[in-house]
């Protein structure tokens, strides 16, 4: 029996070897596949912050106006809120379109539509300020927004520039008639002909705003054959179509309060403003 024993204490050895062997061996690959998870987190992470679009950096308009009369007060802040409503929007379509549209395509489909929308709806404030005090100038400055580019991805704009300039430069003559033919036209409601009686004194007002309603016009044909090709299939509409109605709207609102000055304000003049692609 005492010569069994060492047998028996040699396998009882053998045997919790072996199993601690195990033990580590599972602690090894358990560590492993920690590390993996973690590098593979933090590269997501990493990613995740690279593709960060940044963020919309408008100037503040309020700071800017003079008193505003106690008449004007509602209408002011009510288009105050507008503008940092404008802001969160194109910062939530800023997100939502990460990665489309070529180079231009948040200058054209967001920065520039946000524009024309900070355009009209500071030109309200004016307008609201100017009924019963002087109306203040020089506002239209604080219309345009910057973007913040977060991380990496500024870094990226200037190469695929170059990269779309040069595409365009080989393209030639030929790409630019071609792309001009493919445009098609933009066509607009006739304002002039929806007009009451227009009263004399305001008659200059109104000739100079139906006047820019051409040049908006002539713009945005020039735009659309200066662009073919860029962005998605929502490129015309976002970042063409849609700029050219906020500018109709300020414009046709300016025609209609020149004239409500010193006549029956005419209504429904909005539903003229939305133009149309006619290829």
């Amino acid at each position: 029996m005492s010569r069994a024993l060492p047998k028996y204490n040699k396998r009882r050895v053998v045997m919790i070897g072996g199993a601690a062997a195990v033990v580590l061996s599972g602690a090894v690959i358990a560590g492993n596949a920690l590390a993996g998870e973690t590098s593979k987190s933090g590269t997501q992470n990493a990613t995740t912050k690279a593709a960060s679009p940044g963020t919309v950096n408008c100037p503040a308009v309020a700071p800017s106006l003079p008193a505003i009369p106690a008449s004007a007060k509602a209408e002011v802040d009510r288009n105050l809120t507008l503008l940092n409503t404008q802001i969160s929007e194109a910062n939530k379509r800023l997100v939502d379109t990460v990665g489309q549209g070529g180079p231009n395509f948040i200058q054209n489909a967001i920065l520039g539509p946000l524009k024309d929308k900070r355009v009209a709806t500071i030109n309200r404030i004016a307008t609201a300020i100017g009924r019963t005090a002087a109306k203040p100038q020089g506002l239209d400055s604080l219309a345009p927004c910057t973007l913040n580019a977060v991380g990496g991805a500024a870094a990226a704009t200037p190469p695929a520039t170059a990269s779309a300039s040069a595409a365009a430069t080989a393209g030639g003559g030929t790409g630019t008639a071609s792309g001009s033919t493919a445009a098609g036209t933009i066509s607009c409601p006739d304002v002039a002909s929806k007009l009451p009686a227009i009263p004399a004194s305001a008659k200059a007002e109104v000739d100079r705003n139906l006047a820019l309603l051409n040049t908006q016009i002539s713009e945005a044909n020039t735009r659309l054959a200066n662009t073919v090709g860029q962005g998605g299939p929502n490129f015309v509409q976002n970042a063409i179509l849609g700029p050219l109605k906020d500018k109709r709207v300020s414009t046709i609102d300016r025609i209609a309060i020149s004239i409500g000055r010193t006549a029956a304000k005419p209504q429904g003049l909005d539903s003229l403003a939305t133009c149309t692609l006619n290829k």
